[in-house]
């Protein structure tokens, strides 16, 4: 496999190549994006450009530089490289590379990085089959995933890995690689490459922060506009449209996207941001989301952030509920865009939240309280006997409300937001604890006792 790397490649190789992969940085100068980890002085750069790295594992989406790295990585380092798909190897593969890896360290001290390419492709038997030789440092990994290890990789080899997260590449670099691209590459300058300002901002726009999807699309522009009279190929915005596909949607349902994308739904909606929810709910309704599925988020978020700040905001989520089993796609994203508006745009509260956190604690840690004597079922002939008399029927008296004890150690669990209708609840809570005794008032402490 070292090969890969080291075989002298043939003239005409490299023009059939995409352009993309001429690009390939071959520095860690020419790499793009990730200042975050590969800037000046950060961890990584300082890892590499000691050859002291540890086994690392590259999280990130498409063409964020991950393969682009190692391959940086395989150009500077003193150690044997190695380099294996997680499509392609098997347990027998594997052991092909890891075997030899373990020899060369043992009996002449040459250590080996292995780069392992989609490694959440990796079954747990081949993850298994790996992990011993990590642990031994027999190899170096770099693993490349798109996908969130602390889901899809084995536990122990994350446990033994560095994660480094790789972001999207800017837009602004994006187009910096666009433009070294069009001076650098002897294909492009042969053809007279030419694109305007407004085309490259709108391939590097429409690249979705994946700088190989933008070379790509670049090359496809030029190698699709024939020459002009004065020999140079032109790409202008119309050019550009024509080129690049519609951006599409990241959404893996079930994985990182779907959870990322559902979270800002969720949080968007708590922060009263209608404009943010109702778009995050057209990029799931979109990508192919079980409407159902953000319905019932929308009925647990309603009581969770709105409660009793808004009392509508529930039977309106679950008439939503309702509706979209009834309606289905396409019509229901009417019924899910009234909904979410309506809640992002409700007055929030968590104080039920709170409340009944705060009781299931209690009960969890052992607080149990007896229910009292007048409190307990007094609907038979024995009932007087076991002392379940005394109790006072609330609409006998003025406000339907009687001071009597609900709880033999009473405690504050609900303490109402002076948010919406939550309000004149507080309002109504706090004239009724006026009327109980002064020894029985609830709300002139603070530490939840009364």
């Amino acid at each position: 496999m070292d090969d890969l790397f080291q075989a002298e490649e043939h003239p005409q190789a490299r023009r059939r190549q995409p352009l993309a992969a001429r690009m390939r940085p071959k520095t860690l100068d020419e790499l793009v994006g990730q200042l975050h980890v590969l800037g000046e002085g950060k961890l990584l750069r300082r890892l590499i450009e000691a050859d002291r790295l540890d086994s690392i594992i590259l999280y990130g989406p498409p063409g964020c530089g991950k393969t682009s790295l190692a391959e940086v990585v395989a150009s500077t380092t003193q150690r044997r490289f190695q380099r294996i798909s997680g499509i392609l190897g098997s347990v027998a593969e594997l052991r092909k590379v890891l075997e030899p890896a373990r020899q060369l360290r043992l009996q002449k001290g040459e250590e080996t990085l292995l780069f392992v390419d989609e490694i959440h492709r990796f079954n747990k038997s081949q993850q298994d089959t790996l992990l011993p030789y990590v642990e031994e440092g027999d190899v170096t990994l770099i693993g490349a995933t798109t996908h969130n290890p602390f889901f899809f990789v084995n536990a122990p080899l994350v446990s033994r890995s560095r994660i480094f997260q790789l972001e999207p590449v800017p837009g602004e670099e994006i187009i910096k690689l666009l433009q070294r691209a069009l001076r650098e590459d002897t294909i492009l300058a042969e053809m007279g490459a030419e694109v305007t300002e407004e085309a490259m901002a709108f391939l590097a726009d429409r690249s979705d922060g994946d700088a190989r999807k933008a070379l790509n699309a670049l090359e496809v522009a030029l190698l699709s506009t024939p020459v002009n009279a004065e020999g140079r190929c032109r790409v202008d915005m119309d050019v550009a449209e024509e080129s690049i596909q519609k951006k599409a949607l990241r959404y893996d349902k079930d994985e990182d996207e779907h959870y990322d994308t559902i979270s800002a739904f969720i949080k968007s909606v708590r922060g009263s941001d209608p404009d943010a929810a109702v778009y995050w709910l057209a990029k799931m309704l979109a990508a192919g989301e079980d409407p159902r599925f953000i319905a019932r988020r929308l009925v647990i978020l309603a009581s969770e952030d709105i409660g009793n700040a808004d009392p509508r905001g529930l039977p309106l989520a679950v008439a939503a509920q309702q509706a979209v089993d009834f309606i289905g796609m396409p019509e229901a994203q009417l019924t899910l865009a009234q909904a979410t508006t309506f809640l992002a745009a409700a007055p929030k509260s968590n104080a039920a939240t709170i409340a009944i956190g705060k009781a299931m604690k209690d009960v969890n840690r052992g607080d149990l309280q007896p229910v009292p004597r007048h409190l307990r079922d007094a609907h038979y002939s024995g009932s007087k006997k076991l002392g379940h008399v005394g109790y006072q029927y609330a609409h006998d008296f003025p406000h339907h409300f009687v001071d009597q004890l609900y709880m033999e150690e009473p405690k504050v669990y609900y303490q109402p937001s002076q948010e919406g209708y939550e309000a004149r609840m507080g309002e109504r809570l706090r004239f009724l604890d006026s009327l109980r005794a002064p020894e029985r008032r609830r709300y002139e402490k603070q530490d939840g006792t009364a």
